[in-house]
């Protein structure tokens, strides 16, 4: 099926607006504690957002980044009314929720765009206890990173499904990119950073760069954690803080479990309870192989909470214990889809014909060069053409570039070979290093994995700054391939019927222009438990909407299918849906039985 990658409406502007002069200041997300039937006022419209001495221009649902968090029950039903103020058409997509198909928010599929000015007034449903969020589908590489997304809470309708806590913080992690003080450009007719998605320089928590919280000694406290950024994966952690993992993407998890942290990829959700136990200051971190970034501030207090309620306790879900059981025969099954997700680069630098000698370089092992085309034996990846250099005259180690020598050699620091100067790129996220120290980041040591791929099949950081800013949609080709039927997407074609489970194979192939993870996204036409990562059994269950497939993994997922309608089904790094990975399925009403 065909989808909202059509060309955008023209514009004359080369980007979209910058200027945050008289706009409204951008507020905190409000709560909005909802009933059944109630109705709500959402209106999409440009704000002034502060980001410490930096002002610029954003997006926001009421005037707020996130935009109001909607507090709901197990069972209900509410009204949104959207009117769109903002730069481009709108939609606004509830992730995870498996509600009407006709309000689910794709555009050209199940409602025609909300033209700027213009209106729509969304049903919403929510038979599932948990945390989902909403978010525009249009444009997501856009909308969603100037500020459109928001939370919603969906009460459980029994009343100890989740363990007792002392206070409860909903929480976005995200990250922007801002260049000479405003958010780095979008071109309103292609989307750019088209390779690996575009990573930020700020992060924002809760839309906060700097966010301060309280709690009490002796206190659990219960994050409710959504990964709102396009691109980056986000390993979370309170640093010196016991951590309890009780929740994942729709609900509580199979077996409740003490953890040192929680990734999160794009989309992802995660619930997790922290015993604060002693005085002073904590961080909610982000950690990578080489930085850590603190994204939070909590400062307990020592007014000491009455002794924490069954923190200790580890309980299990019965729903799940019951699933479980039944698991054995699908993991013996073979898969009844087999998706592989790949790439195809254009070669942004080619050279015209007769443009003389060239030489191929890994942008992002840039010491991996070859006199032909190929792939990079580290990687993977497409090696690009660069012309080839005139005699070198300085050579530099691409991982300590303050090491330079006017004969070839060796890094005495690392043992890397020197390489031509003119042929080596910025060093991996250096360009944005400087902002990152300023946001909370603390430099590391360089993670130098064996094998193709990044040691742990994570980008953690844009490693190819530059080439990364010059794909788009024309050059930057993702696509799922159904090895199943023979198709790719867009084409991909799949008929279901509600009540069916269906065993999805995913295959992150490293035979790609450009291996690298992408967090897989089915819409609303039910959820899905992951059985097993690279024939490793899913050692603690949770149902789920999205699913992280690192490099060359291989997850294997069982689709419970419950809703009928058109649905989406796509990669969660919003540059790499505009570029073509994603595809629609048509699920079908059962057959009534005759008596």
């Amino acid at each position: 099926m065909h989808h909202h990658t059509r060309p955008d409406p023209a514009m004359s502007a080369e980007s979209f607006p910058t200027d945050p002069s008289g706009l409204p200041e951008a507020g905190r997300p409000a709560l909005l504690e909802l009933a059944n039937g109630d109705t709500l006022d959402l209106q999409v419209g440009p704000v002034a957002k502060r980001l410490g001495d930096t002002t610029v221009r954003m997006l926001g649902y009421n005037g707020s980044i996130p935009g109001p968090t909607l507090k709901v029950h197990q069972g209900s039903e509410i009204v949104v009314h959207v009117v769109n103020q903002g730069d481009l058409e709108a939609t606004v997509h509830w992730h995870g929720l498996r509600l009407e198909n006709r309000y689910d928010g794709v555009p050209h599929e199940t409602q025609a765009p909300i033209p700027v000015g213009g209106e729509f007034t969304y049903r919403i449903q929510f038979p599932d206890a948990g945390l989902y969020w909403y978010h525009p589908h249009i444009r997501e590489d856009y909308t969603q990173e100037l500020g459109l997304y928001g939370n919603i809470l969906v009460v459980p309708a029994e009343p100890d499904y989740w363990p007792p806590v002392d206070r409860e913080w909903i929480l976005t992690v995200d990250d922007l990119l801002v260049e000479d003080g405003k958010v780095a450009p979008f071109s309103p007719s292609e989307t750019s950073y088209a390779a690996m998605g575009r990573f930020g320089n700020v992060f924002l928590t809760s839309g906060d760069p700097d966010l301060r919280l309280e709690a009490g000694v002796g206190e659990v406290v219960r994050l409710w954690l959504t990964n709102t950024a396009n691109t980056r994966v986000f390993n979370l952690a309170v640093a010196g803080a016991r951590m309890k993992l009780v929740g994942g993407d729709s609900g509580r998890v199979e077996q409740e479990e003490f953890v040192e942290g929680v990734l999160l990829a794009p989309s992802e959700r995660a619930v997790v309870d922290v015993l604060v136990d002693q005085p002073g200051e904590l961080h909610l971190e982000h950690h990578t192989p080489d930085r850590t970034y603190e994204l939070a501030t909590i400062t307990v207090s020592d007014e000491r909470a009455a002794p924490s309620r069954g923190f200790q306790q580890l309980r299990r879900a019965p729903e799940l214990v019951a699933e479980r059981r039944q698991l054995e025969a699908w993991l013996a099954a073979p898969p009844d889809k087999v998706l592989a997700l790949v790439a195809q680069m254009d070669d942004p630098a080619a050279m015209p014909a007769g443009a003389g000698p060239v030489t191929y370089a890994c942008p992002m092992h840039p010491e991996v060069t070859s006199q032909e085309p190929g792939r990079c034996p580290k990687c993977g990846m497409k090696l690009l053409a660069t012309p080839a250099p005139a005699a070198p005259t300085s050579y530099v180690c691409p991982m300590h570039p303050e090491v330079t020598s006017d004969q070839p050699g060796r890094c005495p620091k690392c043992g890397m070979k020197l390489l031509a100067a003119a042929s080596v790129p910025k060093p991996a996220a250096a360009a944005d290093a400087a902002a990152m120290d300023e946001h909370g980041g603390r430099a590391g040591g360089h993670d130098h994995g064996e094998g193709p791929g990044p040691a742990d099949g994570i980008e953690w950081e844009d490693d190819m700054v530059e080439v990364n800013r010059r794909t788009t949609t024309a050059t930057m080709h993702w696509k799922f391939l159904d090895r199943t039927s023979g198709t790719d997407s867009p084409a991909i074609d799949w008929h279901l019927t509600v009540g069916e489970r269906v065993k999805i194979r995913l295959v992150n192939e490293m035979d790609s222009d450009h291996p690298m993870h992408h967090p897989f996204h089915l819409h609303g036409a039910g959820r899905f438990l992951v059985l097993s990562r690279d024939g490793v059994v899913e050692p603690n269950l949770v149902w789920k909407d999205t699913v992280l497939v690192r490099t060359g993994q291989v997850v294997d997922i069982l689709f419970d299918v419950s809703n009928p309608g058109l649905w989406m089904a796509h990669c969660h790094i919003a540059e790499h849906m505009q570029s073509g990975m994603m595809f629609s399925f048509n699920v079908a009403r059962a057959q009534a039985v005759a008596p």
